[in-house]
Order: structure tokens, then C-alpha cells, then sequence
């Protein structure tokens, strides 16, 4: 349940409008486990200020492994869920895409769930470094998409290799950080390089990345933390300007 007593007249709202990292699709990947879930997680990110939901649920061969259909439709069940429910919110979807042997099938049909100006939102292991990490992201690109990394701060092997950050953006790389990183929800080394990337004014978009209400609660501390308006100082962060998309 969420911890509603959270969201109190002190308590901050979002600067942006737009989230374009969550999994609130019921039951298809590791995030909303049921309908009731997801609406819950809905009615929690419009409190924070959101109005703009680009729900990005996994297509990952192994484990998750979802098709346009199977996220239609259950992005169908919640869109008339919400209907039904007289809850106001701009919905749609596109995927978090992990890149492995199905990704570059689909990549090569161009059956890509892109969103706005056709970015694709993908991410690698987050403890094996891959081979092939500037090739797909080549592959990406002469496919005609634009690569948004999602939660760069949690590769625990880019860490003490920063400057791949920077060769990333040099590749036209677009880098989405997760909110909760910067209040050390996954870990004090993830804290440090989230804060690092911000202040080096890497960072393009930020994403909830939220699956459950631990993550919506641990998102109001993001929000209200000393730390949140220096990463718009910093960076020119472009969720907002997916509103009209």
C-alpha cells in the first residue's frame, strides 16, 4: 500500500510532467502484479505531479518475454481499467528492451516499440560488461531510433570506467537516470556515480523505473531531497518535451 501520508502539503511535486521509464502494465514482467496494482502505482505518480505516463514494460527473451501483442493488450485492460475508474491520466508505452539475441532480431524487422522521436529505451546486464556495447548501439542508430540508456548509474562495471559515460554521449547516446538513485535506494556506489553523472551534466532524461510501492515512496524522498533541483541546474533534462508526443 502506498504511504500516502508521503504526500503531504510540504512535500515537493515533480519538476517534470513526463515519466518515461515504469512497469505498470499488470502481470507481464516484474512490475504491477495484478490490475489493482497498477492503478494504485497510477493514482501514486499523479500525486507526485506527473500527467504523462510512457509505461515501458521488459521484453527480455529469458524472462520476460513479451510481444507487441501481449503488452497490448494488457495495455488495453488498464486504459479501460482507468476509463471505468474516471482516473485522468496521458498514457502509452513503448518497452525496456535488454539487449540480447531477440533485441537484434527485432532490430533488424524494425519491430522496435519506440517512443517520441523514436527512442528506444534499452539496458545490458547490470554486473557482465558486454562485448558488443558500440556496435548495437551503431545498430540502433542506423536503424533510424534513438538509444536512451536506461539507469546508466547501476552498470557496476562502468564505474570505475567513467569515461565510457562520456564516450556514450559522444555516440549520441541519450543517458535516462533512475530517480531513486540519488536517495541510495540501490546503493551507496550507485548514490555516488547517480550524483557524479549529474554533476558532470550528463544526463538527458530521469525515470521512475517504479514496479511497486516501495519505489513510489522511495520516489517522494528523491523528489523532496536537497539534491533534486541541482540535477536540473546541471542538465537539460528533456522528458517535458515528450508532452505533445
Amino acid at each position: 500500500m502506498i504511504n500516502f501520508s508521503i504526500f503531504k502539503k510540504r512535500d515537493k511535486k515533480s519538476k517534470i510532467k513526463v515519466d518515461i521509464h515504469s512497469h505498470l502494465l499488470p502481470t507481464i514482467d516484474d512490475g504491477a502484479k495484478d490490475i489493482e496494482s497498477s492503478i494504485e502505482l497510477i493514482l501514486g505518480l499523479k500525486k507526485l505531479g506527473y500527467t504523462k505516463l510512457i509505461t515501458t514494460p521488459h521484453i527480455k527473451m529469458d524472462s520476460y518475454p513479451n510481444t507487441f501483442d501481449s503488452i497490448k493488450k494488457a495495455f488495453d485492460f488498464l486504459q479501460k481499467t482507468l476509463e471505468k475508474k474516471n482516473i485522468e491520466i496521458d498514457i502509452s508505452f513503448g518497452a525496456e528492451y535488454y539487449v540480447d539475441e531477440n533485441f537484434v532480431k527485432l532490430l533488424n524487422k524494425k519491430q522496435i516499440l519506440s517512443f517520441g522521436e523514436n527512442y528506444i529505451l534499452f539496458e545490458f546486464s547490470y554486473v557482465y560488461k558486454p562485448i558488443n556495447l558500440f556496435e548495437i548501439i551503431y545498430e540502433i542508430q542506423e536503424s533510424g531510433y534513438q538509444p536512451i540508456l536506461a539507469h546508466p548509474e547501476r552498470y557496476l562495471y562502468l564505474h570505475k570506467d567513467f569515461d565510457t559515460y562520456y564516450r556514450l554521449k559522444e555516440q549520441g547516446v541519450y543517458l535516462q537516470l533512475n530517480l531513486n538513485s540519488i536517495v541510495g535506494y540501490y546503493s551507496k556506489p550507485v548514490q555516488i556515480i547517480a550524483k557524479k553523472l549529474c554533476d558532470k551534466g550528463l544526463i538527458d532524461f530521469l525515470g521512475s523505473d517504479t514496479h511497486h510501492i516501495r519505489h513510489l515512496n522511495n520516489l517522494q524522498k528523491a523528489i523532496n531531497s536537497n539534491y533534486y533541483k541541482t540535477i536540473f541546474k546541471n542538465n537539460d533534462i528533456k522528458n517535458d518535451k515528450l508532452l505533445n508526443h
